[in-house]
C-alpha cells in the first residue's frame, strides 16, 4: 500500500483486518514519522550524523518502562529515522553478547527484518517495527546483564595488522577458528578496505558452519544490509561482532556443522558457465523431491548434476524454498522457520558475493542444509507444496484479503488455499503482503515474527518462476497470526506513549 492510498481507504482496509481500534491514536505519528525519502536510506547515503554515539547512550541508559516515551520525544526533537536504525542496531551490538547466536541476539538479527517491513508500511505505521526493536533491544539487554553484562571490548591496537596483511590474516585466523586473531585482523580489513572487498571473506564464512541453526549466515547477510542503511563507517564493531559469532563452537571441536568439505570439492566439479542456463520447473520439482529424501551429501551432488545439465542457478533456489517452505506448512515451528530465514541469507548472499566459488557454496550449502532442518522437523502432516490445492475467497480485494486472514486465526490449511485461490485469480500480491505485515507489526510477539516475515515475502519476489510465488506466499500464513487475534500489550503500550508524549 503505497503512501497515496487515500486516508479512508486505509483506515476501512484496517477495519476489516480487525487493525481498527486506536488507529487514530497512531495517526499522530505522522507528526514525527520521517519522510520517505529519509526513511528510504541507500548505499548513496552512507556518511552518519555524528550525534550517534548520543542516540546510542539514551537507548542503553533509558529504563525498558521508559524507552517509548523517550523515543517519542526524540523524534518529536528531531532524530532522524537514519540514526533511531543506527542506534537501535550498534546498541545491541555493543551491549548483546553475539554467543550464542540467536536467542537474546535476535535483538540485533531482526534490525534490518524490522526495517525492511517498515519500508513498505503506510506512512501512519512505518514506525511501529522501530517500537517494536527498541524494546526487544531493551528486554535482550536486561538478559545480558543477568547472563554478566558482556560488552563489546576496544580493539587490541598493537595487534592490528598493516593493510596490505589485513585480508589474509583475517581468512588465515578464520580458518583456524582464532577468536583473537579474527578479532585484530577484521579490525585492520575495516580500516584498509573497501566496503564489498571488506565483506568478501566473512560471504565465505557465512557458508561455511551450520551450527546456532543457521544464525551465522543470517547475522551476515543482515550487517551488511543494515551497513548499507546505516553507514559503512559503523562496519568496524559490527564486524568484529560477526567474527566473535561466526567462531562459536558451542562446545564442540573446531569445524563446521553441515557439508562444507563436500561441497568444497562439489564446487569444483560445476561448469564454468554454471550461471547461464535454462529455467527448468521440472528441474525445480526435481530436486525437491531429493530435499525431501536425500542426505546433505546427496542434495548438493544432486544439484551440481543439475547446473550441469544446464539448469539455470534460479530454478534451483526455487527448490530451497520451496522445500523450506513445505517443512514450515507441514510442522510450524522455530526449526522449519530457520530453514527459510537461512535459505534466505545464504540466497542474498549468492547475489552479494563477487566470488565465483562463494556463489557457488551458498547454493550447494542451501541445498545441503535443508536435510540437517528435516532431521530435526519431524512432520506430522504431508503437505507436498507443488501440488497445493485452490479454495477461491469471496472477491480479488481487500475483502478477499481479510477473509483470508479471518480464516488463519482457525484454520492456516484452508487460509494458505485461500491465498492460493486469491493469487491465482489476479489477487494482488501486495494486498497480501501489506496484510501480512501490518498483522505482524500489531499482533507479532517475537523476533522470529519480523525475521521470517520480511524473509518469505522477499524469498515470494525473488521466485524464479512467477508459478511458485503463490506457493511461498501461502506457507507464509502459517507463522501468521489471524485477525481475531487481540493486539499485543506492546503495541498498546506504544500507542499509549504517542498519545502521552503527542497529546
Amino acid at each position: 500500500m503505497s503512501d497515496q492510498v487515500p486516508r479512508r481507504r486505509f483506515l476501512q482496509s484496517a477495519s476489516a483486518l480487525g487493525l481498527g481500534a486506536g488507529l487514530g491514536t497512531w495517526e499522530m505519528l505522522r507528526g514525527i514519522t520521517p519522510a520517505a525519502e529519509d526513511a528510504k536510506v541507500g548505499p548513496e547515503a552512507v556518511k552518519l550524523r555524528p550525534e550517534i554515539e548520543p542516540v546510542v547512550r539514551w537507548m542503553e541508559e533509558t529504563p525498558r518502562e521508559q524507552i517509548f516515551e523517550k523515543a517519542v520525544a526524540e523524534l518529536k526533537n528531531g532524530l532522524s529515522y537514519r540514526s533511531l536504525l543506527a542506534g537501535l542496531f550498534l546498541a545491541g551490538v555493543r551491549n548483546v553478547q553475539p554467543r550464542p547466536v540467536g536467542f537474546k541476539f535476535h535483538a540485533v538479527l531482526v534490525i534490518n527484518s524490522a526495517h525492511m517491513l517498515g519500508q513498505s508500511a503506510p506512512f501512519s505505521e512505518r514506525l511501529l517495527p522501530m517500537f517494536w526493536a527498541l524494546d526487544n533491544f531493551k528486554s535482550a539487554q536486561e538478559q545480558d546483564v543477568k547472563e554478566g553484562d558482556w560488552a563489546l571490548g576496544p580493539v587490541d591496537e598493537a595487534r592490528v595488522p598493516s593493510p596490505h596483511r589485513a585480508k589474509a590474516d583475517f581468512v588465515k585466523a578464520m580458518e583456524a577458528w582464532d577468536v583473537d586473531g579474527a578479532d585484530v585482523a577484521a579490525a585492520g580489513l575495516c580500516r584498509s578496505a573497501g566496503a564489498a572487498e571488506a565483506m568478501e571473506p566473512f560471504w565465505r564464512m557465512a557458508t561455511r558452519d551450520q551450527r546456532d541453526i543457521g544464525h551465522k549466515a543470517i547475522y551476515a547477510a543482515q550487517s551488511w544490509r543494515t551497513l548499507q542503511a546505516i553507514g559503512w563507517d559503523h562496519a568496524e564493531p559490527v564486524l568484529r561482532s560477526l567474527a566473535y559469532a561466526m567462531l562459536d563452537l558451542r562446545g564442540d571441536r573446531p569445524g563446521p556443522i553441515g557439508p562444507y568439505e563436500a561441497n568444497l570439492e562439489n564446487a569444483q566439479k560445476i561448469r564454468d558457465e554454471w550461471q547461464i542456463g535454462r529455467a527448468d520447473p521440472g528441474a525445480t520439482r526435481s530436486l525437491l523431491e531429493t530435499i525431501r529424501q536425500a542426505s546433505p551429501e546427496e542434495a548438493s551432488a544432486e544439484t551440481v548434476k543439475l547446473l550441469n545439465d544446464g539448469v539455470a542457478p534460479g530454478s534451483l533456489w526455487d527448490a530451497v524454498l520451496l522445500g523450506s517452505s513445505e517443512m514450515m506448512m507441514r510442522n510450524p515451528g522455530i526449526v522449519p522457520l530457520h530453514g527459510t530465514t537461512t535459505a534466505n541469507a545464504l540466497h542474498f548472499a549468492h547475489h552479494a558475493s563477487g566470488d565465483d566459488l562463494t556463489r557457488k557454496l551458498a547454493l550447494l550449502q542451501a541445498v545441503g542444509w535443508l536435510p540437517l532442518y528435516r532431521a530435526r522437523n519431524k512432520s506430522p502432516e504431508a503437505i507436498v507444496i507443488d501440488d497445493l490445492g485452490e479454495d477461491a475467497p469471496s472477491s480479488t480485494n481487500e475483502e478477499a484479503v481479510a477473509e483470508i486472514f479471518e480464516v488463519n486465526g482457525d484454520d492456516h490449511n484452508q487460509a494458505a488455499a485461500k491465498a492460493m485461490g486469491f493469487l491465482a485469480r489476479g489477487g494482488s500480491p501486495k494486498l497480501l503482503f501489506d496484510a501480512s505485515a501490518r498483522m505482524i507489526f500489531h499482533k507479532g510477539t517475537n523476533s522470529h515474527d519480523y525475521k521470517y516475515g520480511a524473509a518469505i515475502w522477499e524469498e515470494c519476489a525473488l521466485a524464479s518462476d512467477p508459478k511458485w510465488r503463490p506457493h511461498l506466499a501461502a506457507a507464509a500464513l502459517y507463522n501468521l497470526p489471524g485477525s481475531a487475534k487481540q493486539d499485543s500489550p506492546l503495541m498498546i503500550r506504544a500507542r499509549e506513549a504517542v498519545a502521552n508524549v503527542m497529546g
